[in-house]
């Protein structure tokens, strides 16, 4: 299934969206493709449902059949009973639009497709799944697929797929649904959590969503009282508005959303005349939207599975800064690096913590973080209790990470029991971790399963542990201070490019800083401008045709004085004549030359899908070189927008690197709010790219040399 699939013929969720409480607790079921053959894919939904004893009606369709192992079963879904909760269509894709069409006929609930070959098959495919979609919303019927593997109510030991489901015990703690639009990797990622030992409440695949999709799923998620925890793993949100509507209510619910989205390295459109058009590309775009919504974004099917660990066993989030047993010298040092390079805080205990640390380690055992505990709980196994009660009563450690060698079963007999015992007499609040420093060794499996008991997650590396409590933490801080700046709107011209003249006249209003200049048709009108701002000017040839001006040659600086200006207005107009005889200018923007400064891009793209974003980073000729960049939504407060310039590779250039002088971030924030103001305000803006946007010594401001907007 493609991403374009899922754009052209997915359901449109303008007319409502669809109900699926009854596709997922169904009271009866039909297999339509029913087969006594193992292996079928009837059969295999047949089994998994006596497997896991459904207790609904269950009706089995097959033409050639009157009954299967001792089930009666009709010839056709025109025989079924009026009003079947779910049909699952386990027949041939040539075949599933006729059986849709008679569904619908008999006031079907839900139907479950499996079979490929839709939108992702051509247009013949594309033509059917969207008539699909169209008999789905006419008959109120819901359509999961196609393309999907189904999904399974573990709440209600319903698996209505032909994947082998086990089954799963209730549990009393934090339920995970998992929606999937891609079918293996929901099975895949079910597997893990049930190895883990995790409580499920349902798997989703949702295929080609041809009529219901996985913003449908996430809505009947927070209002099912099971499920306190949704795994997600999409390819394309088809309706991003709703979705970012949804994840702000989990997280106002304390129902955390851990996203996996494939596509960070993929161009999935082409990029656009700007340079904030090309760096804040559709994975950027999507990172930053979720993200400001509360969702919990991971790269990795093995991360997914950390993290929703994480959620359903710590007894609140890790935020913050972690503190760290280990018992290697060498190990804590790498734990440093690593560490740092994620951005987990690992500080100093406090001053009571250390003093109380002190009283329970050895003299030989220096009190840090990470602490290294060296051999010593071989011989004192207490040594784990009196360490971590000591560090649970520091409040600047949001979670305590055991990084401990197991090595073999002997071993484990030493180390686990008083971890746990620890546990059982503390009961602590903060989330407390445990990483096996050596993935394979032998450990006894009673010991993990008591910890999890216990609410400790088990990872069987630190790295992962740590990555793990990273992404989870940082998603559940404190939300970034907003802007009381008001949206402004702003009077655009027609839809296309707007060039420089014209852009800087709408957004200086708005309190965007330009150098002072103006605008001229004539070498003498040039001359006037140069006169009231000040030798020496630079020219800037002006044409919605002509984005990159000085691939042209349409950019004169450091013009001295008017011969110098009659000089350089007619060699402009000969460079651009060249570089394209069939261009007529506008008109030649004359402006004061700057102060030199560092130079920076700021940016404004109107997502189609997501809306509106701002793109921060370093400027001129590095904007593409090395893209250090920030892409944030348009509604941060100047001191939010502060705080995301200085997490820039290059900050320290803002900041007084090697002794330069400290430049106006201040001013730089100002300028980037005030921005968001306008693209807020202004639904007609595609793109704005200021670049480079010069930022001048505290205090003395910065200014936008150049600027160009996209309308439409």
């Amino acid at each position: 299934m493609t991403t374009d699939s899922l754009t052209a013929a997915g359901a449109d969720n303008t007319a409502g969206a669809p109900d699926v409480a009854r596709l997922l607790r169904p009271r009866s079921v039909a297999i339509v493709g029913a087969s006594p053959t193992p292996g079928a894919l009837g059969n295999s939904v047949m089994r998994n449902l006596d497997r896991l004893g459904f207790v609904g009606d269950l009706h089995l369709v097959n033409p050639r059949r009157s009954e299967i192992d001792g089930r009666p079963c009709v010839a056709s879904i025109d025989d079924l009973p009026e009003g079947v909760d779910v049909a699952v269509l386990a027949i041939p894709g040539p075949a599933v639009l006729d059986s849709v069409r008679a569904l619908a006929r008999r006031g079907a609930g839900a139907a479950i497709i499996f079979s490929a070959g839709f939108a992702e098959g051509g247009d013949e495919g594309l033509a059917a799944q969207a008539e699909i979609g169209e008999i789905a919303r006419r008959s109120g019927m819901v359509i999961e697929g196609p393309n999907c593997l189904g999904m399974a109510n573990f709440l209600d030991r319903i698996p209505l797929t032909f994947v082998e489901i086990p089954p799963v015990p209730r549990r009393a703690g934090r339920n995970i649904a998992l929606v999937s639009q891609s079918g293996a990797m929901a099975i895949v990622e079910t597997t893990t959590l049930i190895a883990k030992g995790l409580g499920l409440s349902y798997f989703i695949s949702t295929g080609n969503e041809a009529a219901s999709g996985v913003e449908d799923y996430v809505e009947q998620m927070l209002d099912d009282a099971d499920t306190q925890i949704i795994g997600m793993i999409v390819e394309q949100f088809r309706d991003p508005a709703r979705f970012l509507s949804l994840a702000r209510r989990a997280a106002e619910m304390g129902k955390p959303i851990v996203l996996l989205h494939p596509g960070k390295s993929a161009a999935a459109r082409e990029s656009a005349a700007t340079h904030t058009g090309a760096m804040a590309g559709d994975y950027s775009v999507m990172r930053t939207k979720v993200r400001d919504a509360g969702v919990v974004l991971v790269d990795s099917l093995e991360e997914l599975g950390d993290v929703l660990d994480l959620a359903a066993r710590a007894p609140r989030p890790p935020v913050g800064a972690a503190a760290v047993l280990t018992e290697s010298g060498a190990f804590k040092a790498l734990t440093l690096d690593l560490c740092e390079q994620i951005g987990l805080d690992l500080p100093h205990p406090s001053d009571r913590a250390s003093a109380l640390l002190r009283e329970g380690l050895p003299d030989f055992i220096p009190v840090s973080n990470p602490m290294d505990l060296t051999a010593q709980a071989l011989v004192d196994p207490d040594l784990y209790r009196r360490t971590l009660q000591a560090l649970l009563a520091d409040p600047q450690y949001g979670s305590v990470v055991f990084a401990v060698i197991q090595t073999d079963a002997p071993t484990s007999d030493r180390k686990f029991p008083a971890v746990i015992a620890a546990m059982e007499e503390l009961t602590p609040e903060t989330p407390v971790i445990f990483a096996g420093m050596d993935d394979g060794a032998e450990v006894p499996a009673h010991y993990i399963e008591r910890l999890r008991e216990l609410g400790v997650s088990y990872f069987p590396s630190p790295d992962r542990a740590f990555r793990a409590i990273r992404r989870y933490g940082e998603a559940m801080e404190r939300a970034a201070a907003r802007s009381a700046l008001e949206p402004v709107a702003i009077d655009l011209p027609l839809a296309g490019t707007i060039p420089e003249y014209r852009a800087k006249q709408l957004l200086a209003p708005v309190g965007i800083p330009f150098p002072p200049g103006g605008f001229a048709r004539s070498a003498d009108e040039a001359k006037a401008v140069a006169a009231r701002v000040g030798y020496p000017v630079a020219l800037k040839a002006q044409s919605a045709r002509l984005s990159h001006k000085s691939d042209a040659g349409g950019v004169i600086l450091n013009v001295a004085d008017d011969v110098a200006m009659d000089q350089a207005w007619n060699r402009l107009h000969a460079n651009v004549a060249a570089y394209d005889a069939s261009l007529t200018l506008d008109g030649v923007l004359v402006e004061a030359m700057g102060k030199r400064g560092v130079e920076m891009i700021v940016g404004a793209k109107n997502d189609p899908d997501w809306g509106p974003v701002i793109l921060v980073g370093f400027g001129g000729v590095q904007a593409e070189l090395h893209q250090d960049v920030r892409v944030i939504v348009p509604d941060l407060s100047a001191k939010a927008i502060e705080a995301e310039l200085l997490a820039l590779k290059g900050a320290a250039l803002l900041t007084g690197f090697r002794g330069s002088t400290r430049l106006d971030v201040a001013a730089l924030a100002a300028l980037v709010e005030r921005l968001g103001a306008a693209v807020r305000g202004t639904p007609g803006i595609r793109e704005i790219d200021l670049n480079p946007v010069v930022v001048l010594p505290e205090g003395e401001g910065c200014s936008a040399l150049d600027a160009l907007m996209q309308a439409g």
